[in-house]
């Protein structure tokens, strides 16, 4: 797990924040953006069956384990969610996870709508938050700029993300990741106003959402 910071000094359990998107939306960028600029909120860090790319850390970006450990995980019900997503497994460890909420600490998951759902049936006072693309076109150029993605891949992914974004009507919050500066200070605006108890006055970006539903539907 990453370094933990101090905890809160609130005097009450942390939240646990949900944050998803789809492949290619850049929610990784802004999630490592959130770690360094938000006090009192970790980052979980998620094991997965799928193989490190080039740029990532195992303990830093993800647990990377074998099916056999993974599966050796779950009997020990260790998860406080998991998913298959593009064949490989996802699995959000939970101990750490609570002790972190007790201690007054906010925790953000960066999990697929599939995990999403499953931490909602546990966990009744998460927010979740949904990171939209500028456009769908936008997906697919970002996909290709990974170059160890097979065109294969990116095509499926590109497809499936469409699957992914009719998600976003199940979360509480949507931000689009255009600009990244702009997007991080909403995602900041967002965690400030669930830590005060008050409304979200950011942009309300639902026709937005529709608009990009309406684009995917096209190039299906």
């Amino acid at each position: 797990m990453n370094a933990e910071k101090p905890s809160s000094a609130r005097g009450k359990p942390g939240t646990l924040f949900i944050i998803s998107a789809p492949s290619g939306a850049g929610k990784t960028t802004l999630v490592r953006a959130l770690s360094y600029g938000v006090p009192n909120l970790l980052i979980s860090i998620s094991c997965t069956t799928r193989p490190k790319r080039p740029a990532e850390q195992d303990g830093v970006d993800y647990y990377f384990v074998d099916n056999t450990t993974f599966n050796d995980m779950i009997e020990k019900d260790q998860f406080l969610e998991y998913a298959t997503v593009f064949d490989y497994r996802y699995g959000t460890p939970h101990t750490w996870v609570e002790d972190q909420l007790k201690a007054g600490n906010d925790v953000m998951l960066e999990i697929d709508w599939q995990g999403a759902q499953d931490v909602r049936r546990h966990e009744a006072g998460c927010k979740s938050i949904f990171i939209l693309p500028p456009a769908i076109s936008a997906l697919e150029r970002r996909l290709r700029s990974r170059k160890e993605d097979l065109d294969s891949t990116i095509k499926r992914r590109t497809q499936d993300a469409l699957t992914e974004l009719s998600h976003y009507r199940e979360y509480d919050y949507l931000v689009v990741n255009d600009d990244i500066q702009t997007a991080v200070k909403e995602l900041k605006a967002i965690i400030e106003a669930v830590r005060q108890g008050i409304p979200y006055s950011g942009p309300d970006y639902q026709d937005f959402a529709e608009r990009l539903m309406t684009e995917g539907s096209d190039i299906q």
